[in-house]
């Protein structure tokens, strides 16, 4: 029996910054943004650190679905921007919740962050040894970024989805099929140079932004269109499943070219690719889980759809889950 989500909820910051905020002190315009990257704007959380987005969108999760916290065994959190290296963020959002009967870790896989975790926790639930796993993909992007970078700083926002993982009720429904791939040649397109114990905290790496974001966009990008694109159609062959078959891509939200040449690929209509990247912008691990959440209050996903879940992140990481929606339509908005 396959494992399922049985419950999503979201968190975004207030604060909204739009293209305009980078006019005033980079070279860029919000047209030369938006052709590039396809976002309009982003939010921001200007205080607090990852776990501050989590553990409001928990909140609402359990309100919203009647969960009582203490029946929750495993909290996952996918992400690259930790609360400390250690503890773990997930023992942070233990403590901020008062939770008492879990267990739980980290998974840093970037922006494949949420796939990488997404298929642990199913393994958890399904070997039976959890129950239930409260999933968190979330990122507080801001606290790596370099504001004076142009190449970076357009791309990045802040935000959480989390969702709960238990066993389905129906064989035929939950986490489906998986292809998951790492590749560590790709770390020196893509990385945060120091910070490890590689390259320890000096005043030298600090003086020379060694802390904030990495980025060689044009050979990321070619990676990106070619690693999503090709799982997201070996995941539908292996499955026999056509474009008539997929109700949604739910693409990591990085670029809007790369999401296209994904969707194109499949042979999939826009209406089928879920795209929030315009308003948020790139929240690394937490972009697929907030595409979900949306998309499920609003009413546009049903029971039985089947969704093709694909990301793309530093490492190389990168993968695509096949996922048959398992729950009824509540129209939570």
């Amino acid at each position: 029996m396959p494992a399922t989500i049985t419950a999503i909820s979201h968190f975004l910051p207030s604060d909204i910054i739009d293209n305009s905020y980078f006019e005033k002190y980079l070279d860029t315009s919000d047209e030369w943004i938006i052709a590039r990257t396809g976002i309009k704007e982003r939010r921001f959380l200007k205080e607090g650190a990852t776990s501050d987005l989590i553990v409001p969108a928990a909140q609402k999760l359990f309100k919203d679905y009647n969960i009582n916290p203490e029946e929750i065994d495993t909290i996952i959190v996918a992400t690259v921007t930790p609360d400390h290296m250690f503890p773990n963020t997930a023992a942070v959002v233990q403590h901020k919740l008062g939770m008492k009967n879990v267990w739980g870790f980290d998974i840093s896989a970037a922006c494949s962050g949420f796939l990488f975790a997404l298929r642990t926790a199913c393994s958890l639930v399904e070997s039976g040894t959890s129950k239930k796993v409260l999933l968190c993909g979330a990122d507080k992007m801001t606290s790596i970024m370099d504001l004076n970078d142009r190449a970076t700083a357009v791309l990045f926002g802040d935000g959480a989805g989390v969702c709960l993982i238990e066993m389905s009720d129906d064989p035929n429904m939950g986490l489906i099929d998986h292809i998951l791939h790492i590749d560590g040649d790709g770390g020196r397109y893509l990385k945060q140079i120091a910070g490890g114990s590689f390259k320890p905290a000096s005043h030298e790496t600090v003086d020379n932004k060694e802390h904030y974001i990495f980025q060689d966009g044009q050979n990321v990008f070619k990676a990106a269109v070619k690693g999503m694109a090709d799982v997201s159609v070996e995941i539908m062959e292996r499955n026999n499943l056509t474009h008539e078959d997929i109700a949604y891509l739910v693409p990591h939200q990085a670029n809007l070219r790369i999401i296209s040449a994904t969707a194109d690929r499949m042979g999939l209509n826009p209406e089928k690719v879920m795209i929030n990247i315009q308003k948020f912008g790139n929240t690394t691990a937490a972009t697929i889980p907030i595409c979900l959440s949306e998309w499920y209050s609003q009413g546009k996903i049903k029971k039985g759809d089947n969704i093709v879940l694909s990301g793309f992140g530093a490492g190389f990481t990168w993968g695509a889950i096949l996922l048959r929606w398992n729950m009824n339509q509540r129209g939570l908005i």
